[in-house]
């Protein structure tokens, strides 16, 4: 699906940070994306589903999204989040945003997310938002392009949120004390801009 398989990337990704092991304290907050009725033809008529996108999050670096399937609406939030929650991953966060630029693609979906100055709020749209919100960004500048299909836009998040690296591990990787680290990523946050003119060197933009 779309080239990356985002569910064994965060299955992975779970492995390593061990989150089963702390799930349960996690004060996990819900929110519904979609709830689509779907019908199914058969010879006796239609039989109709409903389908929902769900993510949980803990506004403290936890968070996960998941699909549900049944008969009932309520039944189908209720599998959502258990899906959600076997789903759920730790992200970094710096000063209320995201440590550097990352790009996530899934699909047809792309979406651009930037650091931001503290006071920017999220600035997402659709599917984007909530995961930001309930992963505990409170500052962040992001931009979709291509479709805004809920299910690409949420994968789509996700991974550019796997992508994303602490200090700790860019410290390591370039050899440099953690503290030089944690002020180029200050310097690094951006004021209020227009996103379009962000890097356009960089062709990340179209």
């Amino acid at each position: 699906m779309g080239g990356k398989d985002i569910d064994r990337m965060i299955e992975e990704r779970r492995k390593e940070q061990n989150i089963e092991e702390i799930l349960q304290e996690l004060p996990l907050e819900e929110r519904l994306i979609y709830a689509n009725r779907t019908a199914r033809v058969t010879k006796g008529g239609r039989r109709f589903s409903f389908s929902t996108l769900v993510v949980v999050g803990d506004r403290r670096g936890h968070v996960g999204f998941g699909h549900g399937k049944a008969k009932e609406v309520t039944l189908a939030i209720a599998k959502g989040i258990e899906k959600a929650k076997k789903n759920v991953i730790r992200v970094p966060i710096i000063e209320g945003t995201v440590p550097h630029d990352v790009i996530g693609r899934f699909g047809a979906t792309k979406i651009i997310v930037l650091p931001a100055r503290r006071g920017t709020g999220v600035v997402a749209g659709g599917a984007a938002k909530p995961v930001f919100e309930l992963a505990g960004y409170t500052d962040v500048l992001t931009k979709i392009i291509g479709s805004t299909n809920p299910d690409n836009v949420v994968r789509a998040v996700f991974d550019a949120l796997l992508q994303l690296k602490t200090p700790e591990q860019i410290a390591e990787e370039r050899g440099l004390p953690i503290e030089e680290i944690l002020k180029r990523y200050r310097r690094y946050a951006l004021p209020k801009m227009n996103i379009k003119h962000y890097y356009p060197w960089r062709g990340i933009y179209g």
